[in-house]
């Protein structure tokens, strides 16, 4: 992959309602309606012109594409909309800048919509994802009746606890992940978790599923975002300033791949001893015209806090097995070489699939992050720990 292949797409507009730990008041129908009002008016478009839509996960967590659309008024040509998984934001978002760049649409307001606090716990029989979840008796984040794991919680301690024996990796280096991001979400209203937290704090924090503790889970939360993504050109003429859509790269599946372990340290570690990341030879680099040290700030999934080290792992800002060592001494923190998550992440600012750390990409690169802003911020990376990746500009290229 080359230049060439660079996206002509921009993000021109976006809206989110306040993340939220309790329940929220009201109908799903009316958190899409706000955020989709506010994407509206922050693009300067009017709702006849959204002529695409893309909606991530749907009922019974949220609404389905159909839904939206009646509800909304809205009145696409383009429609999709993908399964349960947390981690596929950025393939949604991928998709929109393919019809788009393939004339399928015009404007494609992408929607995320989640009422993940109405319903119980991860592997409980109430919660909504339950049967998807335990199809065939296990699930997409290695859940195994048989082994007793019922929850994603069990993979990720798995996956960890190989890659702290592999590396000789002290445990407890770990804390730099949380801790960065809940001093990032202090200063994000939008952020559920606003407590301040100490290294004690984090230590005394108990043991979910051993070594992943309280303070390395991601905090649920109920959530309404609308992305509206149009052709690099369209957007010249919105109310907002663009963020472009540089790169990007698609999700890499096989038994070498695990959602919650780096490649080939999952539950099936098939090639472990042969594989090495690519670091900054990814194609999405190649394609972008940049390096990792070009990035100035990193937003990945982070259902738990080893994504953070995995990921940094994976596109080469750290050796293998070097992210724990990495990571320390405020290098991932706001004003450090590579911020990583400002809004505070799914730690802290809210599990919200990956939606609010795009709406904070949007607002890095327009400048308009407030206390958290990065001075001169012009690329900004989405990635996850299964390879996808997005590039943004705050210039058009």
């Amino acid at each position: 992959m080359d230049a060439r292949f660079r996206s002509s797409v921009a993000i021109a507009g976006i809206g989110c309602v306040p993340f939220s730990r309790k329940p929220l008041e009201g109908s799903l129908a009316s958190f899409a309606n706000a955020s989709l009002t506010q994407a509206l008016q922050d693009s300067g478009l009017e709702r006849r012109q959204i002529d695409g839509l893309l909606v991530h996960i749907g009922s019974p967590r949220g609404l389905d594409f159909d839904e939206i659309a009646k509800l909304l008024a809205l009145r696409p040509r383009f429609s999709s909309q993908t399964w349960a998984h947390g981690r596929f934001c950025g393939t949604v978002l991928q998709h929109a800048a393919m019809a788009i760049d393939h004339g399928l649409a015009d404007y494609i307001v992408c929607m995320g919509v989640f009422a993940n606090r109405r319903f119980g716990n991860h592997g409980a029989a109430n919660f909504p994802g339950f049967e998807e979840n335990m199809r065939e008796g296990g699930g997409p984040h290695a859940e195994s009746l048989p082994a007793g794991l019922a929850l994603p919680a069990g993979g990720a301690a798995m996956a960890l606890r190989r890659y702290l024996h592999k590396f000789n990796v002290d445990r407890d280096k770990l804390a730099a992940v949380p801790l960065a991001q809940r001093r990032a979400a202090q200063l994000n209203p939008l952020a559920v978790m606003q407590k301040p937290m100490t290294l004690e704090d984090y230590r005394a924090s108990p043991f979910i599923a051993d070594p992943i503790r309280l303070f390395d889970c991601s905090a649920p939360v109920d959530c309404s975002v609308a992305v509206i993504l149009t052709s690099a050109e369209r957007a010249q003429d919105g109310a907002s300033k663009p963020v472009y859509v540089r790169a990007y790269q698609g999700m890499s599946a096989g038994p070498e791949e695990f959602v919650f372990g780096a490649r080939g340290l999952g539950i099936a570690q098939i090639d472990e001893a042969g594989y090495a990341p690519l670091g900054g030879d990814e194609p999405v680099f190649r394609s972008a015209g940049c390096s990792p040290q070009e990035i100035d700030t990193l937003h990945c999934y982070d259902g738990f806090s080893p994504h953070v080290w995995w990921t940094l792992e994976r596109f080469g800002f750290a050796p293998p097995g070097g992210a724990p060592d990495w990571t320390q001494n405020g290098r991932i923190e706001i004003g450090g070489e590579l911020p990583v998550n400002t809004s505070g992440g799914h730690l802290s600012e809210g599990h919200s699939n990956g939606w609010g750390q795009t709406v904070e990409i949007v607002r890095q690169l327009r400048g308009e992050a407030q206390a958290r802003q990065i001075d001169d911020c012009r690329l900004a990376m989405w990635a996850t720990t299964f390879g996808d990746a997005i590039i943004y500009s705050s210039e058009r290229t």
